[in-house]
């Protein structure tokens, strides 16, 4: 009987041991015997997700998902409201990749928040717009009017540098892309500076005397940039949106497949007859 019953624990022991860690895929034993981690690949489990914004970044990553279909490469998208989601869920390894941002805001966004994400390709281009419900043109905005900017950062040093070209304000010699309201030099007007969630400016649009808006949340609100704007960002715009992946995983051959299908002459052309000069391919 108690033969019996050490031969039961002993196979009941190998059992287990064996269940819980003989069928793990993901390591590999070495010639020593140890045991080291196998990397995995984008596309391990069958498809890559893609997040983005709502709005043209996600009609666009609508029609990559089409054609790329037709090459076997099978594209999740997942959209987000904000600017600070797509990227935290990047990191969190929820996305591959993701297409929203320029490259001074991805910069600043890792550096606040130590992330380990890079650039890995050019994507289009969204001129950010001033727009108004009480004025046509910038130049009949009134002594100490109420102008709204995004209140982050990259966003409000480039509506910034907008209001600087549209002859609003003077800024400091050497603020560079990224000033911040206290870099203005000159305010001769007494203009009031309102910093909102970028988001949220079309919404509060009649709040304000103008405000400047990025296109693909103007868009969303109904504006057509070109014809609505009352000054709008000229086509050479050094702020390109980019793709964006983990470091870790910047080399994977999944996100050449998924550049390669981005940046096709059928993306290009729904680009321009979808959004009528709105936004610009940079290929």
């Amino acid at each position: 009987m108690r033969k019996w019953l050490l031969t039961s624990l002993t196979v009941i022991l190998a059992f287990t041991l064996a269940a819980c860690g003989g069928g793990n895929d993901k390591e590999n034993t070495n010639a020593s015997g140890s045991k080291e981690e196998q990397s995995e690949g984008l596309l391990d489990d069958g498809k890559l997700t893609v997040g983005a914004t709502a709005g043209p970044h996600e009609q666009i990553l609508e029609k990559v998902k089409e054609l790329a279909a037709k090459q076997d490469l099978d594209i999740e998208v997942k959209v987000f409201t904000d600017y600070v989601m797509p990227n935290i869920a990047l990191d969190e390894k929820e996305l591959d990749l993701n297409v929203f941002q320029t490259i001074p805001y991805l910069d600043q966004f890792k550096e606040d928040r130590n992330l380990d994400l890079v650039n890995v390709g050019e994507a289009v281009t969204f001129p950010m717009g001033i727009y108004s419900s009480k004025v046509k043109d910038v130049q009949e905005l009134p002594k100490g009017a109420k102008l709204g900017l995004p209140n982050d950062p990259t966003n409000g040093g480039r509506a910034l540098v907008l209001f600087e070209k549209a002859g609003l304000i003077k800024l400091k010699e050497g603020s560079g892309n990224t000033p911040a309201v206290k870099d203005i030099e000159e305010n001769s007007n007494d203009f009031e500076f309102v910093e909102l969630e970028a988001s949220q400016i079309p919404r509060q649009l009649d709040e304000l005397d103008a405000a400047a808006i990025n296109t693909n949340f103007a868009i969303e609100h109904g504006f057509k940039p070109g014809k609505d704007s009352i000054f709008i960002e000229s086509k050479d715009s050094p702020w390109v949106n980019v793709v964006a992946a983990r470091a870790e995983s910047k080399d994977d051959e999944a996100i050449q497949k998924f550049l390669d299908v981005y940046r096709t002459d059928e993306v290009k052309q729904f680009i321009d007859e979808t959004f009528e000069g709105s936004v610009i391919p940079s290929w």
